[in-house]
């Protein structure tokens, strides 16, 4: 089973190279995480929108070979280029740089000229803690701000291409809220025993519970205190699913900050892996997004990267 990071790069090794589109490139956090990745054989070439003579000018020489720029006049101009590459076959993964995050999700979901491929894009935060045994996700914690029931069902959908590329089977969906009980004042227990119940009727491939407390979903000893000894997903989950982007969001700022978490964020539901990048992440969060990007291409080509038998949660 892949438990970290450093696990994952060392299973993604002779995977094809990836061939990112960058909007804005006039980043040195991105050009450095890009630089890094290609001496990694992460990726082999990068198209690079935005101004062109500040990216010439960043540009780490070992990466100038292997990148086509192409000068972009402001934001909305310089992510529609970017997703112009993708659509065109250049690139294979979008990259966001020093644009805002408008003028990229705008792109990225235009009618006729975007990526969408599922109802809803949303955002998932894969982690590394010192506190837990194996890699957790978070979803949706920067897209979405209320998910409906019909979302939740997309968002669980958008996420299976990057843990099927984990090699992690069953996936164990947790869905949370504030309470153990389903009452229908509490709007994320109804929706989540929904879940639970039309995930029940699946392959076994995924399993959803809940609603389960925060505490419920990634403690055995919790889960067993409170009566849910019997669950599959209680204490084990893989993938926890957020009624809110507060709840979410502010989890995974508490991985980070307290729970001394490596994280890496990527947007799910387009054509191709699209990464989000904070302009708070630095060059190593940014090249362990490219890693979920070729995880998630993994995924999407029904490829276990785990070697031997197919890996299980535990």
């Amino acid at each position: 089973m892949i438990r970290n990071f450093s696990e994952l790069e060392t299973a993604l090794k002779g995977r094809p190279p990836l061939r990112p589109a960058v909007a804005g490139a006039e980043d040195a956090a991105t050009l450095e995480a890009l630089a890094a990745a290609l001496a990694e054989g992460l990726i082999d070439s990068a198209v690079l929108a935005g101004d062109g003579d500040r990216i010439a000018a960043l540009l780490p020489p070992a990466l100038a070979p292997h990148v086509h720029i192409r000068p972009a006049a402001d934001a909305a101009e310089a992510a529609a280029l970017a997703v112009a590459a993708i659509r065109a076959g250049e690139a294979d993964v979008l990259v966001k740089g020093s644009v805002d995050s408008t003028a990229y999700l705008r792109a990225v979901v235009a009618r006729d000229s975007g990526l969408r491929a599922s109802p809803v894009l949303s955002n998932l935060t894969l982690a590394e803690m010192p506190s837990a045994p194996r890699l957790i996700g978070a979803t949706d914690n920067g897209i979405l701000v209320l998910p409906t029931l019909d979302q939740k069902r997309a968002i669980l959908l958008n996420a299976l291409p990057l843990f099927r590329g984990l090699g992690v089977t069953p996936l164990r969906v947790a869905a949370i809220a504030a309470s153990e009980k389903v009452h229908p004042a509490q709007p994320a227990t109804v929706d989540a025993a929904a879940l639970r119940d039309e995930w029940a009727a699946g392959n076994g491939s995924v399993l959803v519970d809940g609603p389960f407390g925060y505490d419920v979903a990634l403690s055995p000893a919790a889960a067993a205190k409170k009566g849910f000894a019997a669950s599959p997903v209680a204490g084990r989950a893989d993938l926890v699913l957020f009624p809110s982007i507060e709840t979410g969001n502010a989890t995974v700022k508490a991985w980070k900050l307290h729970g001394q978490a490596r994280t890496a964020s990527i947007v799910l539901g387009a054509r191709v892996p699209v990464l989000l990048n904070s302009r708070a992440d630095g060059v190593e969060q940014r090249r362990l997004g490219l890693l979920l990007a070729a995880v998630v291409r993994a995924g999407q080509d029904t490829y276990q990267i785990a070697t031997g038998e197919q890996t299980c949660s535990t």
